[in-house]
C-alpha cells in the first residue's frame, strides 16, 4: 500500500524546528555516500519545463526519493510535481507526496540555515519574491534568529502586502529599496537578468539567491557574485545550472560550500564588513530528508490516504 499525502497533509506533520534540524543533519553527512546525486531539465515545447532530482539518499536512511516536478512561471501554484518514497529494501512505493510542498520547505528552510549561518547580526530582513519559498525562508529564519522590521517587494503588490500582514512587514516598491533598507536579503524570483548588482549594495550585508535554480534564471549580478563571499550547496550544479553558470563564473568562483560552512571546514564570514551570498540550487538529498520526515510523522499521527497503485 502506497500512503498519499496531500499539502494539507504536510502541513499537518511538517514542523519548522524538526525539518532544520534534519536538513542540519544532512548537510553535515549526505556527501560521504558513495552514489552521487542528479538534478536532469529539459525544456519543453510548452511554456515550462521538466526537472527530476534523484535519487535523494542520507546515510541511516533505508529509503530512497525521486522527484518529478512541473515548473511552468505562469501557472498557480508555478511548480507541481510528485516525490515518489521508495523502500530501499524491496522498492517498495511508500508513499506519494506533493511536491511543490515539500519542495517549498526543504528550499526555503535549507536557505534558512545558509542565511544563518552566513549573515552578520543585522537588524532589518528584505525579502524579494513572496513567494511559497520565501514564506519558509522568513519562516525558518525566525527559529534562528530575530530581527526588527521587515521589507518586502513583488512584482504582485497584493501579494507583498498579503506577506507582510503574515509577518509584520512593510512594502516598497523595488528590489533596489530592498537592498537599500536591509541587512540581509532573500531573494525567490523568476527573473532572468540581474535585480541587484553590486552598486545596489553596501558592505557587510548578506544576499540569499534561491532563483537561479536552472538555466537562465538570475538574480544578482556577476560583479556582485565576484566581490563577495559566494557559498554554494553544490559547486558541479551552482557551475552547470545554478548561479555560477548564469554569470558565466567558474567553480572556483565559489568560496565554499554550505557544508564547509557547518562543518567547520571554511570560517564563513570574518568580517562585519565582509559581502556574503548563498546561492544553492536544491540537492536530492533533501527530498529525502523531509519527505521521510513526513511519512514517519503521517504514519504516527494516521494522516493521508492509503492506495494499492498495483490492483
Amino acid at each position: 500500500m502506497t500512503l498519499l499525502l496531500t499539502r494539507s497533509d504536510l502541513e499537518a506533520v511538517l514542523e519548522p524546528e524538526a525539518c532544520l534540524d534534519a536538513l542540519s543533519e544532512g548537510f553535515l553527512c549526505a556527501d560521504t555516500l558513495p552514489v552521487v546525486g542528479r538534478r536532469v531539465r529539459t525544456d519543453l515545447p510548452f511554456p515550462g519545463t521538466a526537472t527530476a532530482l534523484l535519487p535523494g539518499l542520507l546515510p541511516g536512511v533505508e529509503a530512497y526519493t525521486v522527484k518529478v516536478n512541473a515548473k511552468f512561471p505562469g501557472g498557480r501554484p508555478a511548480l507541481r510535481g510528485v516525490i515518489c518514497l521508495h523502500s530501499g529494501r524491496d522498492g517498495e512505493l511508500l508513499a506519494l507526496l506533493d511536491s511543490a510542498t515539500v519542495t517549498a520547505w526543504r528550499t526555503g528552510l535549507a536557505a534558512a540555515l545558509g542565511t544563518h549561518a552566513l549573515a552578520g547580526r543585522g537588524e532589518v530582513l528584505g525579502v524579494i519574491g513572496a513567494g511559497a519559498q520565501a514564506e519558509l525562508m522568513v519562516r525558518g529564519l525566525a527559529e534562528l534568529r530575530s530581527y526588527r522590521d521587515l521589507v518586502v517587494h513583488d512584482t504582485d503588490a497584493e501579494r507583498a502586502e498579503a506577506f507582510c500582514g503574515r509577518h509584520a512587514g512593510r512594502t516598497v516598491a523595488s528590489a533596489q529599496e530592498v537592498a537599500a533598507a536591509a541587512d540581509t536579503v532573500l531573494l525567490a524570483t523568476w527573473a532572468r537578468s540581474p535585480l541587484l548588482r553590486l552598486s545596489d549594495t553596501r558592505e557587510g550585508q548578506h544576499f540569499t539567491s534561491l532563483g537561479a535554480d536552472e538555466p537562465g534564471k538570475q538574480e544578482l549580478s556577476a560583479d556582485l557574485l565576484r566581490a563577495a563571499l559566494l557559498v554554494v550547496d553544490d559547486r558541479e550544479f551552482a557551475a552547470t545550472m545554478g548561479a555560477l553558470a548564469t554569470a558565466e563564473l567558474p567553480p572556483a568562483a565559489a568560496g565554499a560550500t554550505l557544508a564547509d560552512v557547518l562543518r567547520g571546514a571554511h570560517p564563513g564570514r570574518v568580517s562585519v564588513e565582509d559581502r556574503t551570498v548563498y546561492a544553492p540550487v536544491g540537492l536530492p538529498w533533501q527530498d529525502l530528508a523531509l519527505s521521510w520526515a513526513a511519512y514517519r510523522a503521517a504514519e504516527r499521527a494516521g494522516m493521508g490516504r492509503r492506495v494499492d497503485l498495483l490492483t
